[in-house]
Parts: C-alpha cells; sequence; structure tokens
C-alpha cells in the first residue's frame, strides 16, 4: 500500500497509461492544483474518503492566470478561459469479416467523410449551477476513422479533440453516438489534458448504430462511486443506465439489445416436432428451478406455455456484451464443428451398413485416438471423398488428419490400465472430476430420505458381513467412530426415475451406494457397492450387494458394478453439480447485477470478470446440450428425464448457505471446525487433493473480497443503505429464484461480514468450483470405459438369460453394457470442447486493463496483491503435486492434482481457473 500513498492516487493508475497529460503543471504551479488525498486503507472511513478534485488547467489558463487578479475579475464573464483535450478511444477489429461486413465497413469509411461518423459528448460530474442541468461538452468527432479502415491490426487507435472551459470540472461519463451502419467493438477510452493525469473509462462494449439504437451510449469512468455518493451530473445517467438494461419485459429481444430480463426454462422441448420433444416447464410452483435470460420469442403453436426454438446455428439471443469475443467464438466453433463430424461419422456409417456398432474390444476405443474415427468405422479416405458432405467439410478432413483423430485422455496418460484399478476408482472420488459426493458415513447401514409411502421399503440390503472382512481388524461400529468409513450416495438422487429411466431404449441402470474405507496410508478403498431399483419395478430383486471380487466370475461383476457407479456419478456430476450449481443458479445474480447494479458500483466492479460469457454458455446449453433430444439426454442414463433430476436437486438439495467450500466440506461431513488450524479447519481425509487446494483458493478470495468490502463499507449501515446492493440481493433471491425464495436458509444482507460470504461464495462458484467440474471431463471423461456416461445393461444373475452369455465372453458383455460407438464418440467430442479453455480466457488473479479497471488506486493495488497470493498457491499446488507422501496425488501411475492449479494454457489441459463460467 505504501507505493499508493506514495504516488498519492496515482500509483497504478496514471503511470500505467502509455502518454502522460501534456498539460501536467510544473512543480512551481502546483499551488494552482488541489491535490488527492489519500487515507491509508486499514484507517479509512468511507465518509472521509478525498476524491481527486481535479482542475483541469492548460498552459494557457496557467499564462493567464499571472496577470493582474482585478483584470481576470472585471472580464470573467465576458471570456472564460479554453483548454483542449484529447480523446484517445482503442476500437478493437474483427480477425476475419465475410463479403458483407467488408462492404459495409468501406461504405461507412466513405460516408464518415460525410459527416455519417462517430460523434463524442462529455459529461461533467457536476452540474450546470445556473440551470441545474448536465454540464456538456461540445460535441466532438472521431477522426482518421476513414483513413484507417484499412489498418488490419486487431487494435485501432482513434482521437477526437474536446475545447472545454475551465470549470468544465472532472468528467465522469462519456457519450458515443455510432452514426455508421456497422457496429464497433469499444475497448476504452482514455482522456488526455488534464492536471492530474488521464481520466480513463473501460468500455468493453459492442456500440451499435443510431439507426437500430438511436440512444446514445452512456460509458462511466472508472472512479467508483456508491449510489449515494454519485456525483451530481451523474445521478440521472446512472438511473437511465440501469433503466434501459431492464427494459420493459415485452417484446422479441433482437440479437443486438443490452437487455437483461428473466424467464422461466419453457424452451428445452420443442412439441410443435411431436410428444417426444415435448418437455416439462422448468421453474414455477409445480418444478421449481433458477430463472433465466428471458428473450421473448413467440410460443410453439402446440403449447401456449412452451417458448418456440432457435436450432443451430442461428443464434440464441443474449445481451449483445454478454456474447463470445472472436477468438473465443472461434475456438467454440471448432470444437462444435469437431464434434459434428465425429458425430456424423458413425451416423453415416450405421446408414451404410446394418452391423451392430458396439465396440468388440478395448482395442476399438484405442484405434479413435492412434488412428482416428474413419478408419474405425471402416470408411477409407476415397470413400469419404465420395461422401455428399459440405465443402468444408472434405477440405477440413484434407487440410487436418487430426480433426477426426482423438487426443488421449490424460487417464490414459501414466498408466492406461489405471482405470481398472480399485484405488484409481476410490482416488477420483477425491481428485477426479466430481470430486464434491462423497461424505462421511455416520451410521452403518446407510438411510433414505425418501418417501416409504411413495417409493415402498427403504431399507439398505447393506450388512455388516459384506464389509467386516475389509476393515482391518475393526469392527464396523469402531470404524464409524474413527471415522473411517466414507460413501459415495445416489440412491435417493435416481431411484424415484429410475422405472421410467429403464424403460427407455439402451437404457438400464440402478441407484447405487458405494461405500469406503479409509487405510492407514490415507487412501481410500472400495469396500461393498449397493445397487437398487425399485419396489414397484418389473424386477423381482430390488437389491443387490457386490463386493470386491475373489475369482475371474466375481472380477467381471466387480468391474460392471463399478461402470454402474461411474455411470451414476456421471450424471449427477453433469445435470447437478456442474450445471445446475454452478451455471443455471449463477445465472440470476448476473441478471439481477446489471439490472440494479451501475457499472459504477464498486460491487459490480468487483464481479464484473467473474460473470464474462456466462450467459452466453448458458443459453448455448439450452438451445443444444439441455434441451430435448440434445447431447445430455442422448448421451446419458437418465435420457429424456436429465432435467427432472436436475430440477429434484434444485428442490430438495440445492441452498446458497450451504454453497460454499468450508460450509459444503462440514455439510458432509469431511471436515469440521477446528480454530487450531490455519484456516480454521480440520480435514477428516487430510489427503483430499480438491478440498486441500480448494481451501487455499477458497480463503484467498475471501480475504480479498474481505479488504474490497471493507474498504468501501466501513460501517453496516452503508451496506443497509446501499439501494442499489439491496435491490441486486433481493432480486436475486425474490426473482431469480423466485420457487425457493421464502427458504429460510437465505443468509440476510446486513453487515460487512454477510457481503463477504455472499460474494466469496459467488466468485468462488463461478471460478474455482466450476473449473473443478469442468476441466477434467475429457481427460477423464474421454476414455468412456474409465467413467461411461451411461449403461445399456444390468448386470446378469444366475438364472438370468444373459448369464450364460455373460460366462461365456465377459469383455463383450461388459463393452455391450457402455454406450455404442456413435453414443461414446458423441459424448467424447462434446466433452472435449467443453474441457477446452479458448486463448482469450483470463484466469483467477487476471482482469483486463489490470491498472485501470479502477480509479481507486487502492484497490487496485490490492489487487495486484491478491494477483500474488494467487501465484503463490499455484507454486504451492505444484509442490503437494511432487510430495510422495501424498499418495492420492503423487505415485506410480497417479494423475497430479492440477484442476484447482489457477493458470493454464489454450486448450485441453486438465488445469486452470478461470474467473467465470465461460464454458
Amino acid at each position: 500500500m505504501g507505493l499508493a500513498k506514495e504516488i498519492m492516487g496515482r500509483s497504478l493508475i496514471d503511470f500505467s497509461s502509455s502518454s502522460l497529460s501534456p498539460f501536467a503543471p510544473t512543480s512551481s504551479k502546483l499551488s494552482l492544483v488541489r491535490r488527492p488525498v489519500m487515507v491509508p486503507l486499514q484507517q479509512k472511513k468511507r465518509g472521509l474518503r478525498v476524491r481527486p478534485v481535479v482542475a483541469a488547467i492548460s498552459e494557457d489558463l496557467v499564462k493567464k492566470s499571472s496577470s493582474s487578479s482585478s483584470f481576470a475579475a472585471d472580464n470573467e464573464e465576458k471570456s472564460t478561459a479554453k483548454f483542449t483535450v484529447t480523446a484517445r478511444l482503442i476500437v478493437r477489429n474483427k480477425h476475419k469479416e465475410d463479403l458483407k461486413e467488408t462492404f459495409v465497413k468501406q461504405l461507412d469509411a466513405i460516408t464518415d467523410r460525410i459527416g455519417r461518423n462517430v460523434v463524442l459528448e462529455l459529461i461533467s460530474t457536476e452540474l450546470d449551477p445556473k440551470t441545474k442541468a448536465l454540464k456538456r461538452s461540445k460535441r466532438a468527432v472521431l477522426k482518421d476513422w476513414s483513413k484507417k479502415s484499412n489498418i488490419k491490426a486487431e487494435k485501432v487507435q482513434y482521437s477526437a479533440d474536446f475545447t472545454l472551459d475551465s470549470d468544465f470540472g472532472l468528467p465522469g461519463a462519456i457519450t458515443v453516438s455510432n452514426k455508421h451502419q456497422r457496429e464497433f467493438f469499444l475497448e476504452s477510452i482514455a482522456l488526455e489534458g488534464f492536471a492530474s493525469g488521464p481520466v480513463h473509462f473501460p468500455c468493453n462494449s459492442w456500440v451499435q448504430s443510431t439507426k437500430h439504437h438511436p440512444p446514445k451510449r452512456i460509458f462511466f469512468s472508472n472512479e467508483p462511486y456508491l449510489p449515494s455518493e454519485t456525483p451530481p451530473g451523474l445521478r440521472s445517467l446512472r438511473e437511465r443506465e440501469l433503466k434501459d438494461q431492464r427494459g420493459d419485459g415485452k417484446g422479441v429481444r433482437k440479437l443486438s439489445d443490452r437487455i437483461y430480463d428473466y424467464d422461466i426454462y419453457n424452451d428445452l422441448g420443442n412439441p410443435d416436432k411431436g410428444i417426444d420433444y415435448a418437455r416439462p416447464i422448468l421453474g414455477g410452483e409445480k418444478i421449481p428451478y433458477p430463472r433465466r435470460c428471458r428473450t421473448g420469442r413467440e410460443s410453439t403453436y402446440t403449447d401456449s406455455n412452451a417458448e418456440s426454438r432457435v436450432e443451430k446455428p442461428s443464434p440464441m439471443y443474449v445481451p449483445r456484451d454478454e456474447q463470445f469475443e472472436e477468438s473465443k467464438q472461434k475456438t467454440f466453433s471448432y470444437g462444435r464443428l469437431k464434434a459434428v463430424l465425429h458425430t456424423l461419422v458413425p451416423s453415416l456409417k450405421a446408414s451404410i451398413s446394418a452391423e451392430n456398432r458396439d465396440f468388440s474390444a478395448f482395442t476399438d476405443i484405442d484405434i479413435l485416438y492412434k488412428e482416428g474415427l474413419l478408419l474405425k468405422v471402416g470408411i477409407q479416405d476415397e470413400i469419404w471423398r465420395r461422401l455428399p458432405l459440405p465443402r468444408v467439410v472434405t477440405k477440413f478432413q484434407e487440410s487436418s488428419e487430426g480433426l477426426l483423430r482423438y487426443d488421449t485422455p490424460k487417464i490414459l496418460s501414466k498408466d492406461k490400465f489405471a482405470w481398472l484399478r480399485d484405488d484409481e476408482f476410490a482416488r477420483q472420488a477425491i481428485a477426479g472430476v466430481n470430486p464434491v459426493n462423497i461424505e462421511l458415513l455416520k451410521e452403518f447401514p446407510p438411510k433414505s430420505n425418501l418417501d416409504p409411502e411413495t417409493y415402498g421399503p427403504l431399507e439398505s440390503a447393506l450388512k455388516e458381513e459384506h464389509i467386516l472382512g475389509q476393515l482391518h481388524g475393526m469392527s464396523v461400529q469402531q470404524a464409524l467412530e474413527e471415522k473411517k468409513l466414507f460413501i459415495v450416495d445416489y440412491h435417493d438422487a435416481y431411484l424415484p426415475f429410475l422405472n421410467r429411466i429403464n424403460a427407455l431404449d439402451g437404457r438400464n441402470t440402478y441407484a447405487t451406494r458405494t461405500i469406503f474405507f479409509l487405510t492407514s496410508e490415507g487412501t481410500l478403498k472400495p469396500i461393498a457397492i449397493e445397487l437398487s431399483l425399485p419396489p414397484s419395478g418389473p424386477c423381482k430383486r430390488t437389491k443387490r450387494v457386490v463386493t470386491p471380487p475373489v475369482d475371474a466370475t466375481s472380477n467381471w461383476i466387480w468391474q460392471l458394478a463399478k461402470s454402474h457407479v461411474c455411470s451414476n456419478d456421471a450424471g449427477v456430476h453433469q445435470l447437478v453439480n456442474h450445471w445446475l450449481r454452478t451455471h443455471a443458479c449463477m445465472e440470476p445474480f448476473i441478471l439481477a447485477a446489471h439490472r440494479q447494479m451501475s457499472a459504477m458500483h464498486p460491487i459490480f466492479k468487483l464481479l464484473d470478470p467473474h460473470m464474462r460469457y456466462t450467459l452466453e454458455i448458458n443459453a448455448l446449453a439450452r438451445q443444444s446440450l439441455i434441451n430435448a433430444d440434445g447431447v445430455i439426454e442422448s448421451c446419458f442414463t437418465p435420457g429424456r428425464y436429465c432435467m427432472d433430476i436436475s430440477a429434484a436437486a434444485y428442490k430438495n438439495f440445492w441452498r446458497f448457505d450451504k454453497e460454499g467450500l468450508p460450509a459444503d466440506l462440514i455439510r458432509r461431513g469431511m471436515a469440521v471446525p477446528d480454530p487450531t488450524q490455519p484456516h480454521g479447519l480440520k480435514l477428516l481425509l487430510e489427503d483430499y487433493p480438491y478440498a486441500q487446494d480448494g481451501l487455499l483458493i477458497w480463503f484467498a478470495i475471501e480475504n480479498w473480497v474481505r479488504t474490497y468490502v471493507n474498504h468501501y463499507y466501513p460501517t453496516s449501515t452503508m451496506i443497509t443503505n446501499d439501494t442499489e446492493l439491496q435491490l441486486w440481493y433481493s432480486e436475486s433471491v425474490n426473482v431469480g429464484h423466485a420457487d425457493l425464495s421464502d427458504a429460510e436458509w437465505w443468509p440476510k444482507l446486513e453487515t460487512s461480514e454477510d457481503l463477504v460470504s455472499i460474494l466469496t461464495t459467488i466468485i468462488w462458484l463461478s471460478s474455482a468450483q466450476h473449473a473443478a467440474l469442468n476441466f477434467g471431463q475429457y481427460p477423464y471423461g474421454g476414455y468412456v470405459p474409465n467413467r461411461p456416461p451411461l449403461m445399456r445393461r444390468h448386470i446378469p444373475e444366475q438364472g438370468d438369460p444373459e448369464y450364460e452369455n455373460f460366462q461365456a465372453d465377459p469383455q463383450k458383455y461388459f463393452l455391450s453394457a457402455l454406450p455404442s460407438l456413435l453414443q461414446a464418440t458423441k459424448f467424447m467430442a462434446v466433452v472435449d470442447t467443453l474441457s477446452t479453455h479458448s486463448p482469450d480466457e483470463e484466469y483467477l488473479g487476471e482482469r483486463q486493463q489490470r491498472s485501470i479497471w479502477s480509479g481507486d488506486a487502492e484497490i487496485v493495488e490490492a489487487f495486484f496483491e491478491f494477483s500474488v497470493e494467487i501465484q503463490r498457491i499455484e507454486k504451492e499446488i505444484e509442490k503437494r503435486n511432487s510430495d510422495p507422501s501424498l499418495k492420492n496425488r503423487c505415485g506410480a501411475g497417479v494423475l497430479p492434482y492440477e484442476l484447482l492449479a489457477p493458470s493454464s494454457e489454450p486448450g485441453v489441459t486438465c488445469r486452470g481457473v478461470p474467473n467465470s463460467v465461460s464454458i
């Protein structure tokens, strides 16, 4: 903080600018400038915070000040001193333009010369003392647009000059009118010519043509203001900008709109295609669910309550600034093309040949990584070229052999057969892609919370004799007391839906429970798996317990049981932990932030990088992932009932107050409060990589948020009196999560610690929690036998018609129980895309325009300290991954746990913590 104090407000802000003000006064003239005063961060009281009141002084004005004061007084009204400031705009070009875009760009260059140009206007933080109206500058036109129209650089700088009166004050806002035909992306504006240095306006927004959006765009400077502190000249603009972003809740949204509003999930089905494509509406009293971004599309012809669909490649509406930027879109589109081709090829083969497309041997799966999909399905190059495919597809095949060849998943990188081992099966429950379901087993046998009147007798089939021989001489009670038993329990999540799921074609599954024992080495081993079917179902035997094998037959049965567990796990991971908890439940907080908090609000500035791209990726998920007959339904066990399972979890399980990492660990019995520990928590399973690394990141985020909150809210009264903040939280709960708004567990927002807890939870979920659940999907799931997303066969028992086939060729039976070639390759292609970092990813501890995102130098410096702490955590994670005493992340054939290592290169890396839910 010392640096910020020494430089008195200009620490990392003004010195980051590429050009200093040419009008900065020399030391002999400093008496003419009221210099900003910085109060130490730890002592600062919000009411005492002194903002830099800057006299805008040019050299001409300085010379005038040496004249006779009486002369100046006599002529004060006759002539007001003028000075010039220059606005420097950074506009980001598109990398690639189609023919139409190129034509319109050239047309804009021509019309710019005759007056159809980009017009700017400065607005002072002060009101006109005489009229009490906004104090505006004269309009200035952007120079050199036509001259620079052919520049191919990614970013182009333009300028405009303003002549201001000496009493104009400090500009707090700037308006932009785009009279061209074409939108442009405005990254930032810097005003040069003020005595205190440049005034920065971070924009990062698309400016639409006034032809389509007549109102001027408003951009505020980087100076943060609480609502009560808003300078008089900005108050009406602050209110107007929020009103415009809320809209009126009517009409169909255009892709160029910037309107944020709510709706229910009534667009997942398409009843106009037939009853098989109709889906329940999620959201409302009948099926509670979070709200999503409203698009306003017309209803379907068949069902007036269902919204009509927009099918790919047509884009779904999200506010314009929420859409993917070009590099992100390019990465996503490339991944989607790979997914289309990987799905297309086996579909073509299926239409050409009637033969069964199951994997016949494990080598068939290996071929997908070594030789590619074409050879796997028997389509040679000459056949491929004769197929009536779009030119772009054949061109891609000719130019990129790897497009149809899958990358080898990381699970195979250190030990090709690791997935077969029990210790690896157990390790993935605490260090894999879904490490958030394991719980301490507190009673044996485990009990269900389902209603027995609805679901029949629910007693567990697990008995002491099933596990007693696996407890290293302990009794079951002793193992419970010493906290040696853990469970992954999917019984209640799946059982209510099993009859419907198992009635689907090609779906056969169970509701599973897996018991683990904690060994003296600190590793887990599975000691029993319970497989349950509904008592009301067609099967006579509704419960079965499988224990570790003792011979060849029981070994294959044990492998099948583990695969059913993994299939259960894959479904809950994708539908509940990943989609619901980090995507869907975050959307209302984002919508409310844009609707109720100004871009000037300090809390909006804090949350801004953690909201990037989330609305867009959620819209894309509604379009092609979670929709009727979409990827999730096609590839996961629950099929058309996938979103029913997600909605049931929201109603019965989700609680915002338990979504923070410490609260979640305590809820699952994986940690207990302990004030003697560094973070006040003691892990019961010490070598729990997700929790170990996660706690480092959680408390780094919490410390950063606490510093930030205490800086702006030294008293609780300031929090309760902050109208925008209270409206944001109230709307997030009462509108965005309306179906659960009456729950007593919602945290209150009355004190600084309340706000710290709420914000830390949101940032954790958007960054580290999402990363831990997302970027390991292909590294662990890309080899389907390790983590099958669906199962097609139950485990045969003696007397079953299939038992003889199982005994005759257990490998063939095992592979036939896994997804088919089409299902597997489709799933692999999609999770490959979802596991990919784009080149423009922003990771935890980073943000756009790092030195000027806020005009508060002390906060900018505090963020740099947060960044340094994140880098320190990364080094600590690297150290842990090479510690041989930590056997769940280091050892022969053991993958290091890097899913919470903050940084990453682009691509599928199985590491990296982006700021937001961006994929």
